[in-house]
């Protein structure tokens, strides 16, 4: 109870640092077209310079894209952005991206991420939960330059896997472990 506390504690002060820096603004689309238009380039984008990640999109039931996500911290830190979950090559539901953190930090980054969801399991996890916590329920694999040697659609075992993209800025590390992704309205 007392680490869920302190968590909630921690996410709340570093949502307090995103908005009182403006970051949440910067990561929010402007309407719900732009945020599918923003999603469909991203991906477009991450097949053309990651041919694992268009393998792996053939085979997943859906494909859960944040074409912008605005880190910011110092000390206390939080991430937050917007995307949509695509199933069959069409928008179905908007969702967001909430991170909290705190530890030796300071700087701010954006970035965007993709999570392809590969099985029945997944989906229905994600629609039915209020509030996915990655690392909780389906297993996510982070897909990094090394995991991707060893990846093929013929080993593909797990639940999801997540490609990061468009790092920028001046802030070290990117994880996407302890997110919160929580459906909203658009």
């Amino acid at each position: 109870m007392a680490t869920t506390r302190r968590s909630f504690m921690g996410l709340a002060l570093a949502l307090a640092a995103l908005v009182s820096m403006g970051t949440i603004e910067n990561a929010k689309a402007a309407t719900a077209e732009d945020l599918n238009k923003e999603a469909e380039l991203a991906l477009d984008k991450l097949y053309r310079t990651n041919s694992v990640a268009k393998e792996i999109s053939e085979k997943a039931e859906a494909v859960l894209v944040f074409p912008s996500i605005v880190k910011a911290g110092l000390v206390f830190g939080g991430a937050y952005g917007e995307g949509v979950l695509m199933e069959d090559g069409k928008v179905n539901h908007y969702y967001n991206s909430v991170t909290g953190s705190w530890g030796l930090q300071a700087g701010a980054q954006s970035y965007g991420y993709a999570v392809f969801l590969m099985n029945d399991k997944a989906v229905d996890y994600l629609k039915e939960s209020h509030g996915w916590e990655v690392g909780v329920g389906p297993t996510v694999v982070v897909v990094d330059e090394g995991v991707a040697k060893n990846l093929s659609t013929s080993t593909l075992k797990e639940d999801a896997y997540a490609f990061i993209f468009d790092q920028s800025g001046l802030m070290a590390g990117v994880s996407i472990e302890g997110t919160k992704i929580t459906e909203i309205n658009r």
